[in-house]
Order: C-alpha cells, then structure tokens, then sequence
C-alpha cells in the first residue's frame, strides 16, 4: 500500500479490535468473579439464614362455621373456614445487631447476630376471648386454639426465643398458623389473660441470625423501631427511611416511627398480600413454592406488605468497581493511542502498528490485574499497585520507541494522569459523568491545540510522491 496514511489507519484499526477482543475478555472474567462471588453467598446462605424480614406479632385463630340446611328430610351441611387475626395498637422494636464477617474461599460476606427486645400491646384482646358471632342464625362456629403468631423469612436463624404475656412466659413453637407467612414461632394464649383491664401486653426477646439484609414491617396502629448497629455503612430502603440516623466512626444507629395512616401494611397483613420486598421471596426456594401455592389461594391486586429495610453494605465493592473500571477500557486505550499519535505527529517519528498493539496490551493487563490483585489486598492497593506498574513498564517501553527518556517521561505522566482519573470517577456516582465530559473535553482541546499547525495533507502523499514533492517546491520562484 503505497498511501502511509491509509495503511496506518487500516492497521490502527485492526489493533483497535484485537483490543476490543482482549477487553471483553477480560470483561467476561469479571464478570465470571462476580458470579463466583454470588455462588459463595448463596452457600453462606443455604447454609446459616438469608436475609430476615421481621412480621408481627399478631393474635391469630382458625375457625369454621357450620351452616345446617333442611331440603325436605335430608339435612345438608355446609362449612366455611376463616382465620381471625387481630393486630397490635402498638409494637415498639428495640434491635443490636452485632456484624459477622464469613468467608467462602476468597470471598466476605457479611451476616449479623440480631438481638431484638420487642414489646406489642392489644388493647381490644378482650373480644378474642370469645366467640365470633355466626353470620346466620342456624349456623354454629367452632375455633381452634388462639395462638401469638411471629412470621420471620427465613427462620432457620432463630438462635433463641422467649414469649411473655402480661409477664406470663409462654411455650414457644415453631411455625404459625398463618395462611401465608407460615414460617417463624407462635405461642398459644389462654383466654384468662385477654380479660386483662390493660389489654394484652406481649414481650418477645429474640436472637437471631441473618445475612446483609434486615426488614422490619409496621402493621400495627403505632410503629416503633429503634436499630443499632457496629456496621458504619448501612443503606436503607423498603418503603420508609429511617426518621433520624446517626452514623460514628464504626456504628450506625436509626429510629423509625410510622403511623398505620401513613401506610397500608395492616391492610395488606390482613390481606395475606406478599411483601414489597422481593428478596424475601428469593431468599429461600422453599419460601418461593409457598408463597407460589399461597398466592393461587388469595388475591394479590391489593396492597404489597411494606417493610422498613436496612442493608449492611460493603463501603468497597471490589466486584462492581472493578466491572466499571473495565467499562472505560476502550476509552484508556483510545487516549492513549492519541498520546502516542501526537508525539508521533510532533516529533516527526514513526511508531509501528505491532507498537501500538503491545502499549494497547499492557493498559488492557491492568484491569486483569486490578480484578486479581484486589481480591487478596483491597481495591486500593491492587490499584496503586496495578497502575504503578503498568505506568513503569509504558515509560520505559515509550522512552525507546520515542527516542529518548525526555519523550517517554511526559507519555509517563500523562497516563498517570488518566489512571488518577479513572480511580476518581470510580469513587465518584453522582458526578462520574460530568467530570468525565470535562475530561474529555480538555483532552480534545489539548489535541487541537498542540496540532493546530500541522498539515494534515502531508500525511496523505505516498512515498513515491515526497521526491517530486520537494522537486517542485525547488522549482519555485
């Protein structure tokens, strides 16, 4: 090919796509430490508890009523089944949550030991020590025994429970008679204490275990829900944040209080609706074919039972960071080729295509060893270290392919430069994408400066034309 420029352009591009190549591999490795990362919680959590969604208490008894109808000399019986609940007026949760670190091979995931103080009072338990009225008079209703009920998502970490009803400790079961939130404890209540004159006031202590995630549901008159916590980084969500939070240097502590106005959990409760919160669902695959054949059973165009979330997250994501910096792969090895191209530009050098292709090689190694190192060392480390290296080696390989160590050193510093602004944009969210516009922005400006003199027209000519190029220039007067 006899046009330099056409050929350099063709060639640049085929490095550009072994690039790209080598990059949505490396891409793929992330994406494959990811999924390992995943398949170690879930081991974690088929093998100690998944996250805990808290529901209750609330009073509940299943009845039926029996309707007798005479058709000439035969009786014929007809039976309902129905399930009276009765929520509390109020419910106050004062929860510790001590963190636990466990490991799968290289992988931390965070579990909590929860120790929750809850006290519930029932100031209408009075009506529940009787029978409900037959909806007809020839009707008859029997009901089984009135039970304290206690849904947790997941209880396999229950570590201890104890019941007390009007300072009258009660035997703890596992299950509830609930429909559909079947799993946790209850208690079975005598009818002598619902006759108190201050109502039925309930007293749970409870140990439990779970994993990253905690959920609180109001479905009382009056919510309450105080959370302390030795985790400085927590992340709330549900339907309601907190009403005041305090975060110190190693703890968090947050208040909740919600009035039955403000949501309709007490509805959806009654309603036997699912929680909003989909990961109580996918946190355990038994809780999903119950809730499945729970759901074929009631109606669910009603209200969602509302949670109050707190997520104990980790400050650093080694994985998500290291996802996003492979995502600015193209971008780094695009910058750096125009590094390269302006000294090859200004300085009137040439710098082969097998070049370009081994500095494209050497950023693309950086993420490789970004993702590798920081599993073992931490985010920052493995970074500074990676970047360190990879700038070494380019400063040295630019300074031979530059001609000189003053041509290679101000190559070092620029990609320097861009690595200090990838780790920024990393650490930044919010504003990742303005300050890289500005970035880019300065980069162009900085190339249209440094070539607003050059003529662009000279890369075109072949060789065979520079003799008769200059020839002609001579020639003229």
């Amino acid at each position: 090919m006899k046009n330099r420029l056409l050929f350099k352009t063709v060639s640049l591009l085929i490095v550009m796509a072994l690039l790209m190549l080598g990059l949505s591999m490396i891409q793929d490795v992330v994406k494959d430490r990811i999924r390992n990362h995943d398949y170690a919680m879930q081991s974690v959590v088929s093998s100690l508890a998944g996250s805990q969604t808290l529901i209750g208490p609330a009073l509940v008894q299943s009845c039926t009523e029996t309707t007798s109808t005479t058709n000439g000399k035969k009786v014929e019986y007809n039976t309902r089944e129905f399930q009276r609940t009765l929520l509390p007026d109020s419910v106050n949760h004062d929860a510790n949550a001590k963190m636990q670190e466990r490991s799968r091979g290289l992988h931390h995931i965070n579990t909590y030991v929860l120790h929750d103080q809850i006290n519930a009072s029932f100031a209408n338990a009075t009506h529940y020590a009787q029978l409900p009225k037959p909806s007809e008079p020839n009707a008859v209703v029997r009901c089984k025994k009135l039970y304290i009920a206690f849904a947790l998502s997941d209880p396999r970490g229950i570590r201890s429970a104890t019941l007390q009803a009007n300072g009258q400790e009660l035997s703890v079961e596992s299950g509830t008679s609930l429909e559909r939130y079947s799993k946790g404890i209850q208690a079975e209540v005598d009818s002598s204490l619902l006759n108190k004159p201050d109502g039925l006031n309930i007293a749970l202590k409870l140990q439990l275990l779970g994993t990253e995630q905690l959920a609180f549901t109001p479905i009382a008159t009056e919510n309450k829900v105080t959370l302390t916590a030795d985790w400085p980084h927590p992340s709330f969500g549900g339907s309601f944040l907190p009403s005041r939070h305090e975060v110190t240097g190693d703890s968090v502590t947050a208040h909740w209080e919600i009035s039955s106005l403000a949501t309709s959990a007490s509805t959806a409760f009654n309603r036997q609706q699912a929680l909003c919160n989909a990961d109580y669902d996918a946190s355990d695959s038994a809780y999903v074919a119950t809730a499945t054949a729970a759901a074929r059973d009631h109606d669910n165009s009603g209200p969602c039972l509302e949670t109050m979330n707190t997520e104990f997250v980790n400050p650093v994501n080694i994985y998500s960071l290291s996802e996003r910096s492979t995502k600015y792969g193209i971008l780094f090895v695009i910058l750096t080729f125009v590094a390269v191209g302006l000294f090859e530009v200004m300085k009137k050098l040439r710098v082969h295509p097998v070049q370009y292709l081994l500095v494209g090689s050497a950023l693309c190694s950086f993420f490789l060893l970004l993702i590798s190192l920081s599993e073992h060392l931490g985010f920052a480390t493995a970074y500074a270290l990676a970047a360190s290296s990879c700038v070494a080696l380019l400063a040295f390989y630019a300074s031979h392919i530059l001609g000189s160590i003053k041509r290679g050193l101000p190559f070092a510093i620029a990609i320097s430069a861009l690595y200090g602004l990838l780790y920024v944009l990393l650490q930044l969210e919010q504003t990742a994408l303005v300050v890289g516009s500005i970035a880019l922005f300065a980069v162009l400006a900085l190339v249209m400066i440094c070539t607003r003199h050059v003529d662009w027209y000279a890369f075109g000519r072949s060789d065979s034309d520079a003799p008769a190029t200059a020839a002609a220039e001579k020639e003229l007067p």
